[in-house]
């Protein structure tokens, strides 16, 4: 919905206003199928209705059902299930994004290992797991003792400060997880100083190659900012804009709706991964959703990023997260990562 999440007031009521609808439940399920084919011979403890027994339900696992919860459920039943549960599991799974970390945070602290499974818009924290199935993954190997533990940040995300195109990160503590290497994603990265010429020089060569009647969906960050201002144009920092190849404007902080009445098959998306994370889509700019790019066609993508950037990454590798896993895997393989001008890197997405 192009909101950069939920945690604000009116923004739940703003965001079903728009069309949107809970996300959460339907990726718990599908975690939750991806974790039924390991097989583990464990017991599995859930949170009443929507909050987990429901997907436990239609994934067709065995459950035993903790706490209680309200209807409509809030952060609340968080607090409460979490604290309930730090007695009676071994590994506690969350579904949503930074905000959800928090307040699991607030709940258990350190006394007991967490894994996050990413359904929300803000998704920074290094508690999470790097999609679907690599959650899935890392419960088995935690519950079957083939890995140790780590602490893992859990970053408080300024929202408000987010809509406003600034990015605010503080640390809110750290949460024990499993240590799962990459399966795990790690925290943001902001870009460094280093990056400035590189980057300028990708802005330039993107511009010139520009045909004017062609439309452009820019996505979030400093990067594809820097590319905006050579169409002239100031973008959201951390939303996405639409623009023409000649610098008229067509939109600014859309939505996905919003978006796909303006592109097809001869548009062009540009877009830059997360620093640090390596997050090309689903993390951040989820109004490039599966129908903008299945619209646009993958063939129309510009991925653009400083060189130190990729270089920088542990794996150097990209990761897609989109939501629609056939689609990930139509993604994964290698891409060509505009790096400077005229200068490319050929780089592995997972």
């Amino acid at each position: 919905m192009g909101l950069k999440g939920t945690d604000g007031p009116g923004t739940v009521e703003e965001a079903i206003k728009r069309g949107a609808g809970p996300t959460s439940p339907a990726r718990a399920g599908q975690f939750l199928s991806h974790l039924k084919t390991f097989g583990l011979k464990t017991g599995l403890k859930v949170a009443p209705g929507v909050m987990g027994e429901d997907a436990a339900k239609l994934a067709g696992l065995s459950y035993d059902v903790v706490g209680q919860v309200k209807i409509p459920t809030s952060a609340r039943d968080t607090l409460s299930v979490a604290r309930t549960m730090r007695q009676a599991v071994d590994l506690l799974v969350f579904c949503g994004g930074d905000g959800t970390a928090k307040d699991i945070l607030a709940a258990v602290s350190d006394t007991i290992p967490v894994l996050g499974v990413p359904t929300g818009v803000k998704v920074y924290s290094s508690v999470f797991a790097v999609s679907l199935h690599a959650a899935a993954e890392s419960v088995a190997q935690f519950l079957e003792h083939r890995t140790s533990t780590r602490k893992g940040e859990v970053l408080d995300i300024n929202e408000e400060d987010y809509r406003a195109n600034k990015l605010s990160v503080k640390l809110a503590g750290y949460m024990v997880t499993p240590d799962v290497g990459t399966l795990m994603q790690a925290s943001k990265s902001p870009s460094i100083a280093n990056e400035v010429l590189e980057i300028e020089a990708i802005a330039r060569y993107v511009k010139e190659e520009a045909d004017p009647a062609t439309t452009y969906v820019l996505g979030p960050g400093t990067t594809v900012e820097r590319v905006a201002l050579e169409f002239g144009v100031k973008k959201t920092l951390l939303g996405v804009d639409i623009v023409k190849g000649d610098g008229t404007i067509l939109g600014f902080d859309l939505s996905e709706s919003e978006i796909l009445k303006l592109v097809d098959g001869r548009s062009k998306i540009v877009v830059s991964p997360i620093g640090g994370q390596g997050f090309l889509f689903g993390r951040g700019n989820q109004q490039i959703s599966p129908h903008v790019l299945r619209r646009v066609g993958l063939q129309n993508l510009i991925i653009v990023s400083a060189a130190t950037k990729i270089v920088s990454l542990r794996p150097r590798r990209l990761i897609v997260d989109t939501g629609d896993e056939h689609l990930d895997e139509e993604i994964r393989g290698y891409c060509r990562v505009l790096t400077s001008y005229r200068e490319e890197m050929v780089v592995k997405v997972e």
